[in-house]
């Protein structure tokens, strides 16, 4: 097994002046007139006028040092693992036996989304390792194997077991890292201390014979869902190289693609900045871009789409269960509903506020009731 090397981030300067370059070069799209149906700015995708307001922030004031230095403030290694370049930050905890706990992003996400988060876990006594999910950000080299769910879940379970030597561990994620996590769990439970998560893995047929008023309402969700917002998980999961020509080559596509998410997917007022800020979020963006990771990304969608389900038909997640119920989460099952797939929920708590990218809305409320789960667990 290979040893993991130190590493440190440093974007040079010549990508940072091509890519303004590139920025103050965009060609706009007008933006679509109103329908009768609506009228509203973002109701066709992302409003351009806040993208010309976004793109003029990135070329002028966005600070790329700034953030990189906030990744760098962490422990960081990568090494060759599974056919892959793999990125982790290795956080050691506060304590004198810190718990184990593998902490992982989803998409459009990056470990950006856990600046702000890590801390409060390390000093509740977890020693924190967050990958960049392989295909992602720094867990890519142009060339190398596109990753689905399980190959994630076995490279992720081969990272904490054999590199690292965690023979049990925590699992805290959202979106693919719930993902992720639900696979590792189902397929690794021997090795998995407890699972906390702030979104569920449900495959879109779960739906009970006679739902109550509450599971309907769900699968009334589900179905606006599948109408309005499920065009990106179509493109990304039949198509991923043709999309992925346009997101590379063009900074403000790229912008575009994922601020439109961080839109309809936060807890916002109307701005995404009501809930993310601003230079967090382009944080996120330029890691994409400047690692040139955006295709690769894709490809969880479209290993699921040609049947690599996140947890494998026929079988349950029967280690210990968290769930963070953000409100503005973009899917919502009730816990009737959940505990067909998750047969031992031990904690289920309804947040006040927040949205999918929980840690980066939300960072010091995910933090306590991960804490307060594995407390419970090591009690």
């Amino acid at each position: 097994m290979p040893t993991p090397v130190p590493f440190t981030l440093a974007i040079p300067d010549a990508d940072i002046a091509a890519l303004k370059d590139r920025l103050a070069r965009t060609r706009w799209p007008d933006q679509a007139p109103p329908t009768s149906q609506n009228g509203e700015p973002w109701a066709f995708g992302t409003d351009v006028a806040y993208m010309r307001e976004l793109v003029g922030y990135w070329h002028d004031r966005f600070d790329w040092r700034a953030q990189e230095a906030a990744l760098n403030a962490f422990p960081q290694f990568t090494l060759e693992l599974d056919g892959g370049r793999q990125h982790f930050l290795h956080v050691p905890g506060d304590g004198p036996d810190p718990t184990p706990l593998l902490l992982m992003h989803g998409w459009p996400g990056s470990l950006f989304e856990f600046i702000d988060i890590i801390p409060r876990l390390a000093a509740a006594g977890f020693t924190v390792v967050a990958p960049s999910l392989p295909g992602y950000g720094l867990s890519f080299e142009p060339g190398q194997k596109r990753f689905g769910v399980s190959d994630i879940a076995d490279t992720m379970h081969s990272l904490m077991t054999e590199v690292l030597g965690y023979q049990r561990f925590a699992v805290q994620g959202g979106d693919w890292g719930a993902h992720i996590g639900s696979n590792l769990a189902a397929r690794y439970p021997a090795s998995v201390i407890g699972l906390h998560l702030n979104m569920l893995s449900l495959p879109n047929d779960a739906k009970p014979a006679n739902p109550t008023p509450e599971e309907q309402a769900y699968l009334d969700q589900i179905e606006v869902w599948k109408t309005e917002q499920s065009g990106y998980t179509a493109i990304q999961g039949t198509r991923p190289q043709t999309l992925a020509f346009a997101v590379t080559d063009s900074p403000a596509g790229l912008a575009a693609w994922i601020a439109e998410k961080f839109h309809a997917w936060s807890d916002n007022d109307g701005q995404i900045e009501s809930a993310i800020s601003r230079d967090r979020m382009l944080a996120n963006i330029a890691l994409y871009w400047f690692t040139g990771a955006i295709g690769s990304s894709f490809w969880p969608y479209y290993a699921r789409l040609h049947g690599d389900d996140p947890i494998p038909k026929g079988t349950t997640v029967d280690v210990p269960v968290g769930h963070a119920a953000f409100p503005c989460e973009i899917r919502r099952p009730p816990r009737s509903i959940a505990s067909g797939y998750y047969t031992d929920i031990r904690r289920w708590t309804p947040m006040r506020k927040g949205g999918h990218f929980a840690a980066l809305e939300q960072p010091a409320a995910l933090a306590e009731d991960v804490t307060a789960f594995f407390r419970d667990l090591r009690a």
